[in-house]
């Protein structure tokens, strides 16, 4: 509509737009928004956690913040599969880490878990786990997990 009126300075309504547009099939290229994001703040069933890291990593105390992230290795043709790691922030020692072919909650899951089943590492009582605000690190399963195992 601004297109019409600013560069060919012809005026139609909003309404009759729609209508060709119907009439064409033709769709707006701007992205919609996401019917499963909208739910999950409705919901406020993936809660995210205040910020207490401030960039600030290095405590001086291994094992007292650790680092958490997901990325994708590309091999073979074309072939992707995703890693995730715990990484001290203070040693820069890679803690656990999980190779998985999907990128389900399931991934950052099992990482916890390997890095749990380590008995050799010590956690401080008061650890922080800090990510992205990724939907794997909000998500209920995780942050339950995390209380029961951290």
């Amino acid at each position: 509509m601004m297109v019409l009126d600013n560069e060919f300075k012809v005026h139609f309504n909003l309404k009759k737009i729609r209508r060709l547009m119907k009439k064409f099939g033709l769709k707006c290229p701007i992205r919609q928004a996401n019917p499963y994001r909208r739910k999950m703040k409705a919901t406020k069933k993936h809660s995210t956690c205040e910020n207490i890291v401030n960039r600030v990593f290095k405590t001086g105390i291994p094992y007292n913040v650790l680092l958490t992230d997901i990325t994708y290795l590309l091999y073979g043709n074309n072939k992707k599969c995703y890693l995730s790691t715990i990484k001290d922030a203070e040693t820069h020692e890679i803690l656990a880490y999980y190779i998985s072919e999907s990128m389900t909650i399931g991934i950052s899951l099992e990482t916890v878990k390997k890095l749990h089943r380590k008995k050799h590492i010590v956690l401080n009582k008061n650890v922080i786990m800090h990510s992205d605000q990724g939907v794997h690190y909000t998500s209920p399963k995780f942050h339950d997990l995390l209380k029961n195992i951290i």
